[in-house]
């Protein structure tokens, strides 16, 4: 078989799977998140469901598979169907530019079942614009949220998905002026380049010890981008009676309760590789495979930290959550990027290109 068609079917495969995966992560997420908090306030957490309430995110999967699909009568019928696959898709392709791994690996026995070594890239792809396309993809979900809450044609979703739109159009403008300060110093878009900077200095090149301004800035930035507390303000229960999903059901309500946390996975990816090394680690240059293994480690550490964030940080007030980002992370994030700037204008005068 031509070989360019079989690494097709595999390029195909990979996606199917890294698809597949992220799916999971939400089933495995839900179960995490309801463990970790039962920690952190001192409960037990799902325990019924198998042992240790392993099997509580297939029980939940059921659930909502199985009940009523209900559409109410004064919708806008089409959009409504539409916004829950709008806000999962770009968490999805969101996750196309991480690279998971240094260098791409050769599939076993290739070269015995068809006559060609057939490799397969530890990323989906490797574009020179992956900052700008992780915001342009990101800015993508605010769609089906403020979509999901003008087509239900009720006041708390619509309250709710204007909250989406303001809180995530406002949050973009600092985590750009984070992304750019990285980038002056990186010369590169290219993700799969960041993470080689950070190689530099025995391995702890690491962004967030050269750039802690600017990782404070993009995570506050993600989280209010994902929806995650202390800004899931869009869907508060106490005030909106759950926001934008007040009128979804069933499994249109799981793919918003997916989108949430597929997105979150996604910001820790981004983060891990932009500003934690990546997969960046011992032995790696010899044992490529153990990049993954890296990788994982920083994400799992992100998603802790995200939890613990919930567990610690009451949910803010929406005028104060925007004053929040107009009057204080945004100035910071812009007077960061000036300081960067003059820095490395000054470097390269005295000490040639950074």
């Amino acid at each position: 078989m031509d070989p360019t068609i079989i690494t097709t079917i595999v390029e195909i495969i990979k996606i199917l799977i890294i698809g597949t995966a992220l799916m999971l992560s939400f089933a495995a997420m839900t179960l995490i998140e309801r463990k970790a908090l039962a920690r952190f306030t001192l409960r037990y957490g799902p325990n019924r469901a198998g042992k240790f309430g392993l099997l509580q995110p297939i029980a939940d999967m059921f659930k909502m598979f199985f009940k009523e699909e209900v559409i109410p009568t004064h919708v806008d019928r089409l959009v409504y169907l539409i916004a829950p696959a709008l806000a999962l898709v770009p968490a999805l392709i969101g996750f196309a530019v991480v690279p998971l791994a240094s260098q791409p690996f050769v599939l076993p026995f290739s070269q015995r079942l068809f006559g060609a070594s057939i490799e397969i890239t530890p990323w989906v792809a490797d574009v020179n614009v992956g900052l700008l396309y992780i915001l342009a993809v990101g800015s993508l979900g605010t769609y089906g949220v403020i979509l999901a809450g003008w087509s239900s044609n009720n006041k708390y979703s619509l309250l709710g998905g204007l909250r989406t739109g303001a809180q995530m159009l406002s949050y973009e403008l600092p985590m750009g002026a984070a992304l750019l300060s990285v980038t002056l110093m990186a010369g590169t878009l290219r993700l799969n380049e960041l993470v080689q900077l950070q190689g530099l200095w025995g391995g702890l090149g690491w962004f967030i010890f050269i750039q802690p301004v600017a990782f404070i800035v993009f995570f506050i930035s993600a989280l209010a981008e994902a929806g995650r507390s202390p800004f899931d303000l869009p869907e508060t229960e106490n005030e909106l009676i759950g926001g934008f999903v007040t009128e979804y059901g069933g499994m249109k309500f799981g793919l918003f309760f997916g989108a949430e946390y597929v997105h979150a996975v996604v910001l820790s990816f981004i983060a891990s590789t932009i500003f934690l090394g990546g997969w960046q680690g011992p032995g790696v240059n010899a044992y490529p495979f153990l990049g993954v293994i890296y990788l994982l480690i920083k994400v799992t550490l992100v998603i802790f930290l995200i939890l613990w964030i919930r567990a610690s940080v009451p949910r803010v007030r929406f005028d104060k959550m925007m004053q929040f980002c107009w009057k204080f992370l945004l100035p910071l994030g812009i007077l960061n990027l000036i300081v960067t700037a003059i820095g490395v204008a000054v470097y390269n005068s005295i000490l040639g290109h950074w």
